[in-house]
């Protein structure tokens, strides 16, 4: 049995953090994607060997990384792409930031992070993920449906597009033998919890936060032959906060 491969941005913490975690207990490789260098206290093995440094928010620097990316794929192929990183700007005070207030050059780079590099990175690896009969799995936000109390409008539209790039990534990678799905979390317990998140947890139906790792048992399904025949959907994991 060979060991699968998962390339997964956005790993340093929260979401990525535990999905790097859930999927080293199945025993995959993990490569990770980030702006700094592989921290030493990251808790999981070889992952120095397995951190590939980039900046998302610069477009030449995620096409270049795709052939690094290439060339640490020792059998050329790729059995799933996680796309978990994303940017959303704050005000001084750690206040949203609306359509009347965001610098069009801030839009620009959460756009680039959150949504471009994605494209980027699968179809740069369209190949490598065709040869593993592969899965992408796009991580968008509850805020991509709804105006979000702590969530910017760059991240907020930003997330809406990758949901509907899903759909079309799932259409036109469908006859590649790739699946192509989306997860939008809601509420998560992570370290940048947004001061007020309480009063929203009030109002779920589960009446809680999400845990990180119960994202990452969604993204992990998502990725398994357990969903060979899902694609092109956006997996709801909030909580019910969404009804």
């Amino acid at each position: 049995m060979r060991q699968k491969t998962l390339l997964l941005t956005g790993a340093s913490r929260g979401i990525g953090h535990a999905t790097v975690r859930r999927f080293n207990a199945e025993g995959w490789r993990v490569i990770t994607c980030s702006r700094q260098a592989f921290p030493k206290e990251c808790p999981w093995g070889g992952g120095a060997e397995n951190h590939v440094q980039l900046d998302l928010s610069d477009p030449s620097d995620t096409i270049n990384a795709v052939g690094v990316i290439q060339e640490r794929l020792e059998d050329g192929r790729l059995d799933a792409l996680v796309n978990n990183a994303g940017i959303s700007p704050k005000g001084p005070d750690g206040e949203r930031m609306s359509t009347l207030n965001t610098d069009l050059m801030d839009w620009a780079k959460v756009f680039h992070v959150n949504f471009f590099a994605s494209v980027v990175l699968a179809r740069g690896l369209r190949e490598e993920l065709a040869a593993a009969r592969g899965a992408v799995v796009n991580v968008t936000s509850i805020a991509g449906a709804r105006v979000h109390p702590f969530a910017g409008a760059a991240y907020a539209t930003s997330k809406a597009a990758l949901a509907a790039l899903t759909r079309e990534m799932a259409h036109d990678f469908g006859p590649l033998g790739v699946r192509v799905n989306a997860i939008a979390p809601g509420e998560v317990e992570t370290s940048i919890l947004s001061p007020g998140t309480d009063k929203i947890v009030e109002k779920l139906p589960m009446r809680r936060l999400g845990q990180p790792s119960e994202v990452a048992d969604a993204i992990f399904f998502l990725c398994s032959e357990q969903s060979s025949y899902i694609t092109g959907t956006e997996i709801e994991v909030n909580g019910g906060q969404h009804v």
